[in-house]
């Protein structure tokens, strides 16, 4: 038996979201199925990441163990020939350390968030950016932004329906950039709670059209109550974009 990492893009729009559901399709079963397609095993994918409905991956990593005599480049082949025509490609697929785990051995993550900043209605990003059509002081907003860094109890971010143990994280980094009417909130953790990227950018918005000032922001974050949160952003805009690990390990 040996383990596989794999390197995975997908389209959020068509799927419930990573992890198993049962009112409609998800990414996991759909590779999962694919990987059956080829080997005629049943197997089981774990992710570095459960991102929601809606959410997309640029490079989410994940691992699954299998018997075959197969080589890597030849699974990463027969599986994007099953994949296809769902949205979803294997990037990369390589052998690795039993012990590597996608989700365990993981020691950060980062999200970009995308939002267009215009009038005129999206024609090429329909689902993969949020429009925001008043104007947004994107400068304004990276300055809030940074009362977020740090180790928090990130409850007023944070769905009524996460399961995590704690509401406390550590929020490493966190920027806006504008590059024309693009604008980018980058952020990275070590893990996230259920909604927290998609919260933060909400209240940011508000920041960035002069409604909420900085000193609401962290007024928010204080709060500790979901009730305090100001929007919470939709999730066309949010990708996975990088899982992290020690360097002794697979990258």
């Amino acid at each position: 038996m040996s383990r596989y990492a794999l390197t995975i893009e997908y389209d959020g729009r068509s799927f419930m979201g990573w992890q198993h559901q049962d009112h409609g399709p998800s990414v996991q079963q759909t590779i999962e199925q694919a990987i059956k397609g080829i080997t005629g095993q049943d197997i089981r994918v774990f992710a570095a990441g459960r991102t929601d409905a809606g959410v997309h991956a640029l490079a989410m990593r994940a691992h699954f163990d299998l018997e075959t005599h197969l080589s890597a480049f030849r699974l990463m082949e027969g599986f994007n020939a099953k994949l296809r025509p769902h949205p979803v490609a294997i990037l990369a697929c390589e052998e690795v350390d039993e012990e590597w785990h996608a989700r365990f051995s993981c020691i950060g993550r980062r999200y970009v968030y995308k939002i267009t900043n215009r009038r005129a209605p999206l024609a090429l990003d329909i689902g993969q950016s949020w429009q925001v059509a008043q104007e947004l002081d994107s400068d304004i907003m990276h300055k809030a932004a940074q009362h977020l860094v740090g180790e928090h109890d990130f409850t007023t971010f944070r769905s009524v329906n996460c399961q995590a143990q704690s509401p406390v994280k550590t929020l490493d980094s966190i920027s806006v950039t504008r590059f024309g009417e693009e604008i980018e909130v980058e952020v990275a953790a070590r893990s996230f709670l259920h909604h927290q990227v998609r919260s933060m950018v909400g209240s940011l918005k508000l920041v960035g059209t002069g409604k909420w000032n900085g000193q609401d922001l962290k007024n928010a974050l204080v709060a500790k109550n979901r009730n305090a949160l100001g929007l919470n952003a939709p999730p066309d805009g949010l990708f996975f974009v990088e899982a992290i690990y020690p360097k002794s390990e697979i990258e």
